[in-house]
């Protein structure tokens, strides 16, 4: 009976999750009922030694400080000002309008790495003028939900810093090892652009007008330093820090953060009514994650000590292929599971059942959590619960259809099916940069 309790655990999970049941409780309520079962009373003597043990992590510190960072920075009108820059700079190009947004949405993972305010700025400010230049629906549409979620890849991101804490990762490394492939998928999806409007120049039409029609090469070039001086800097300072071993990811993030607070305050955005809304809004995103972390613990705490890691193993053991077929199962796996959960919530449920048996397998955790970050991309693009698709169609005029919607994210999501076989087929883009820096 006790050999059946981590089925039983895993199933009882994905049951309550799929009828609604809050992920955070869910994984607590499970990890008590079936805690007692297992282990009896000895059991909550044991758990929050285990909880004090994650929690007191210093690593996580930076998760707050990078959400109150990407507030900030959102609040400022950064985006505005970068989408009208770039939006002259290449407006004249075919399909340049698109490729903008890109450039932008880089632009603002490095800087923010909030995705749900990048779609809704993006859409509210770029979409409407895309569709004046008759740009196609979904063109439009697929190009602003994919560039909203590369903060998801491009450091500071949020998921590399949960990541590298559950799978014992330094967040310096994997900040470096993911900027190689941030910048692949970028290109990829230019080049993308680049190439539909060169096959459908009606569906993606540049401006009339040259930049230089509109504004003097001396303006321009001073407008662009002046939009792109700002975030560049920031995100210089805080990345760079990092890099070069001046501070650790969670002093660079409070330096980010205050450098978020003085760039606000230097745009004239900041003021007491705003403070307030960046402070209440990093507080209940960080509450949301820690409390799902807190039941991830507990559930894995139990998970393993019942044996499920050990039939885990033996599961995956089992897999053709080897350790390949290992990887793509489990890539398929969570691609599956971005369809219908959260990044966080696969981020701290299966990542953790997950590190031992790649530990096991001997396959390289800095190189493993890049594949699981640009895996997770997907989940923000993928009905039926994409959630860069509900922001998006909050902000969307109804001319606009859910459908044209959907037929535009999955070039991009197929962009990033072909990102992730790069990666994997080539591991060195991922250790390269951090083997340099670090040896």
């Amino acid at each position: 009976m006790v050999e059946a309790l981590p089925l039983l655990m895993f199933v009882a999970l994905a049951v309550l999750i799929m009828i609604g049941y809050p992920v955070a409780f869910t994984l607590g309520g499970l990890a008590l009922f079936f805690g007692m079962i297992g282990f009896g009373l000895d059991f909550f003597t044991l758990l929050p030694m285990r909880i004090w043990g994650r929690m007191s992590g210093f690593t996580l510190v930076a998760v707050p400080l990078f959400i109150f960072m990407g507030v900030c920075l959102d609040r400022s009108g950064l985006a505005e000002d970068l989408l009208d820059t770039m939006a002259l700079l290449f407006g004249r190009l075919r399909g340049g309008m698109a490729v903008s947004v890109v450039v932008v949405g880089a632009m603002l993972a490095a800087s923010t790495g909030i995705m749900g305010a990048t779609v809704v700025t993006m859409g509210v400010i770029s979409l409407p003028l895309m569709l004046k230049r008759r740009y196609s629906h979904e063109l439009a549409t697929g190009t602003i939900c994919a560039a909203s979620t590369l903060g998801q890849i491009i450091p500071p991101s949020i998921i590399l810093v949960l990541l590298g804490d559950i799978m014992g990762v330094s967040v310096g490394a994997l900040f470096m090892g993911a900027l190689i492939p941030g910048l692949i998928l970028i290109g990829l999806y230019i080049l993308y652009i680049l190439i539909y409007a060169h096959l459908n120049p009606e569906a993606a039409p540049g401006s009339r007008k040259s930049s230089s029609d509109e504004e003097s090469p001396t303006r321009l070039a001073r407008r662009v330093f002046k939009s792109l001086l700002p975030p560049a800097g920031l995100i210089l300072t805080v990345l760079g820090s990092i890099f070069f071993g001046i501070a650790t990811p969670t002093e660079a993030a409070a330096v980010g953060a205050m450098g978020a607070m003085l760039l606000t305050m230097v745009r004239k955005r900041m003021n007491l009514d705003v403070l307030r809304d960046v402070m209440r809004t990093t507080t209940g995103f960080t509450s949301m994650a820690f409390m799902i972390l807190l039941g991830a613990t507990a559930f894995g705490l139990v998970f393993r000590g019942l044996g499920g890691d050990a039939i885990l193993k033996e599961m995956l053991g089992q897999v053709g292929g080897g350790t390949w077929g290992v990887i793509a199962l489990v890539m398929g796996i969570l691609f599956v599971l971005g369809c219908f959960l959260d990044f966080i919530e696969i981020t701290f449920i299966v990542i953790p059942m997950l590190a031992p048996v790649i530990a096991h397998l001997g396959i390289d955790p800095l190189w493993f959590s890049v594949l699981v970050c640009l895996n997770l991309q997907t989940s923000f693009l993928t009905p039926p619960f994409g959630f860069a698709l509900f922001y998006m169609k909050g902000v969307c005029p109804e001319e606009v259809t859910t459908m044209e919607m959907y037929r535009g994210i999955i070039p991009f999501v197929a962009i990033q099916g072909i990102a992730l076989v790069i990666i994997t087929i080539f591991p060195e883009l991922v250790t390269w940069l951090p083997r340099v820096i670090f040896g």
